[in-house]
């Protein structure tokens, strides 16, 4: 017996080289299953597809009030309209570069989280595989003795039972450390394939970006050539009262429209608020008859506790205007109420003040709002949260946002370069919403930005803090 102790140590170096040898093979196995190929979608693609399905609802009930808003012009052939089509492809190319330029820069902090994540986990990997061989080397030595024949050796009952106690304990050991070192393996397979994900994210936010940055420069090309050879024609135009009046009445009938469908859009959520606490009330009273039975039918005589009724499921919301999250009346949702912070507003662009609320306009009619002279491409903030209910071209305003802030409270922001959100989207104060500029035919680079309650304009310079 003690030849053989004596034995044993000099077999364990081949012995260990083999089980070491399994041990990387099951390893390098396990992290080559299953690669991630290039082909692959990436979880950004299928979650921008999902988000551009959603929206494209709220896009075809804007783009229908947008029709029914020009059915009523009188004006033709206004030389601005000329420059819609490459505005609008100048504000969604500036939009989109400025949506990928905050996707990749949380695309990269991600990577760099899981690569030190990787990191971690193989050192982690490296040491239980020490750990375990040390473990089996260990009780290779100690004379692997197994449970049947230690029983059936005679020995001295105490020696047999701290033995097995003994063999227990490693047995313990052995199955603890295994399974996580599989828990870590399977760690470290998932995190290599959410950073293969992550650099194809990356690699197409890299191409996007260029051929963005391609369309853009084709498009700011396009509208340069179309304002100079409409130069004198626009000029002519911008100086008509009519067409003044026209602009104005086209932006009310949509700030009237926009309304009307808002006001109608909190009955229909209020509707199916009420219809889907109705079906979850009967719902529940049902579940609540049948608990009673069934406890009736296994005790007799027995009370059954009433069944607690379900809470109401807001993700089955309709699809609404302005929407896209489920949320309740608009007023609800952006804090303080809006005619609250009146005298605590900041204008929404820094730039000259060159047009005020109620002065002329030549030979037209009256400014409905401010015109804050600024350089092309200047941050346009939020004035106060709210949500985007109109993110388009409108002629005579060119690229226009317009933020719903509850109770029947708006404000307008014109001309810009490009608006940077879109219908639906949830704003906070000082959230940049567009980026100043000329478009619909302006003279100069700025924004027009306009305050409305229940339709009617009034003067923003009242509800701002020169602070």
């Amino acid at each position: 017996m003690a030849m053989q102790h004596i034995n044993r140590p000099a077999r364990t170096a081949p012995a260990l080289r083999a089980l070491a040898a399994a041990l990387a093979m099951g390893l390098g196995l396990w992290l080559t299953c299953a690669p991630v190929t290039a082909q692959q979608v990436s979880e950004r693609t299928r979650q921008k597809q999902a988000a551009e399905k959603a929206r494209a609802t709220l896009q075809q009930r804007l783009a229908d009030l947008k029709r029914d808003i020009d059915k009523t012009e009188t004006a033709k052939g206004n030389a601005a309209d000329a420059l819609a089509e490459s505005e609008q492809a100048i504000s969604k190319a500036n939009r989109s570069l400025r949506e990928l330029t905050q996707e990749q820069a949380g695309t990269e902090a991600k990577l760099d989280g899981l690569v030190k994540q990787q990191a971690a986990l193989s050192g982690v990997v490296n040491s239980q595989q020490a750990q375990l061989s040390k473990l089996l080397r260990d009780q290779y030595v100690a004379g692997n003795e197994d449970r049947i024949k230690l029983l059936l050796s005679g020995d001295n009952p105490n020696r047999i039972n701290r033995e097995l106690q003994y063999m227990g304990y490693v047995s313990q050991a052995q199955a603890r450390l295994i399974e996580t070192l599989r828990v870590n393996l399977q760690a470290i397979k998932d995190n290599k394939a959410a950073t293969q994900n992550a650099k194809f994210e990356l690699e197409e936010i890299a191409q996007e970006e260029n051929e963005q940055k391609g369309l853009l420069e084709k498009e700011k090309g396009k509208r340069g050539s179309l304002l100079a050879q409409l130069s004198s024609k626009l000029n002519a135009q911008r100086k008509e009262a009519g067409n003044l009046q026209h602009d104005e009445q086209r932006l009310s009938g949509l700030v009237d429209k926009l309304a009307q469908l808002i006001e109608e859009q909190k009955k229909a959520d209020a509707a199916a608020r009420e219809k889907r606490q109705k079906e979850q009330q009967a719902k529940a009273k049902v579940e609540r008859e049948r608990r009673a039975t069934q406890q009736s039918k296994a005790a007799p005589g027995t009370k059954s506790k009433p069944a607690p009724s379900d809470a109401i499921d807001d993700d089955e919301a309709p699809e609404s205007l302005g929407r896209n999250d489920v949320t309740p009346l608009a007023e609800e949702n952006f804090g303080k109420p809006f005619a609250s912070l009146r005298g605590q507003l900041r204008l929404p662009i820094r730039g000259d003040l060159i047009a005020k609320f109620g002065g002329k306009r030549g030979d037209g009619p009256s400014w409905k709002g401010l015109f804050i002279r600024a350089s092309e491409g200047t941050e346009v903030k939020a004035v106060a949260a709210g949500r985007v209910v109109y993110a388009d071209w409108l002629r005579g305003f060119g690229n226009l946002i317009i933020v719903d802030h509850g109770n029947q409270y708006m404000t307008i922001y014109g001309n810009n370069q490009a608006v940077l959100k879109r219908a639906g989207d949830l704003v906070k104060t000082g959230d940049v919403i567009a980026s100043a500029g000329n478009s619909g035919g302006n003279e100069q680079s700025g924004l027009y930005f306009e305050m409305r309650h229940q339709g009617r304009a009034f003067d923003p310079l009242g509800w701002v803090t020169t602070r």
